[in-house]
């Protein structure tokens, strides 16, 4: 099973579709059959899930929904591509009890996370009609949360991160040997899918 689209309950629908098109989120779908029912699709950048939203097609308060999560790898390149297209996100910060961040803004200290422990920064924006999003950084998944054998990166970026990653970590690991690795495609490939796997890294 994965999940394939979450609801978002919205008053002004256009307002909501030139908000999150706006943030650079792609529009699927826009279909009416009439003035009672609309439904909008619209997919943010590298995600598999979508949102939709529309006339209709949910009974929540429009502003109802929190803590939707999205996973960015930095939180501080998040937070100034949001400020930049006019979304207004908070602050990056982190949660004093090191472990998830707490309801609204209950216990959130500012800045990224010390140690920069993926999973450990966040920072929370909202739509216009009020309904709450969060950035969590994640650079290293937990184990089992990644298949190795289905491997793979939601965007362009992501994918240069995760060279990079591994460019740096390579770097080390000749470093640590005393030789050039001659078959560093082969090092660097098994690099990024154990970090996206959760898994120990190459010796």
């Amino acid at each position: 099973m994965k999940l394939e689209v979450v609801v978002v309950p919205v008053a002004d629908v256009d307002r909501a579709r030139d908000f999150y098109t706006g943030l650079g989120w792609r529009l699927d779908a826009d279909i009416s059959t009439g003035e009672d029912f609309r439904v909008v699709q619209v997919t943010p950048p590298g995600s598999p899930a979508s949102v939709i939203f529309g006339t209709s097609v949910t009974s929540q308060t429009p502003g109802s929904t929190q803590g939707m999560h999205l996973i960015v790898d930095d939180i501080d390149a998040a937070h100034a591509e949001l400020k930049r297209l006019g979304a207004e996100p908070s602050e990056v910060f982190h949660d004093a009890g090191g472990v998830f961040h707490h309801a609204g803004a209950d216990a959130r200290v500012p800045g990224p996370d010390p140690q920069r422990t993926s999973y450990g920064s966040f920072l929370s924006f909202s739509d216009p009609d009020g309904n709450g999003w969060i950035l969590q950084e994640v650079t290293t998944r937990l184990p089992g949360r990644v298949d190795p054998s289905v491997t793979g990166f939601a965007s362009t970026a992501d994918l240069a991160a995760a060279l990079r990653r591994a460019a740096a970590a390579h770097g080390e690991h000749e470093a640590r040997t005393g030789a050039e690795d001659p078959n560093w495609p082969d090092w660097y490939a098994d690099y990024m899918v154990r970090e996206q796997a959760g898994g120990e890294p190459p010796s």
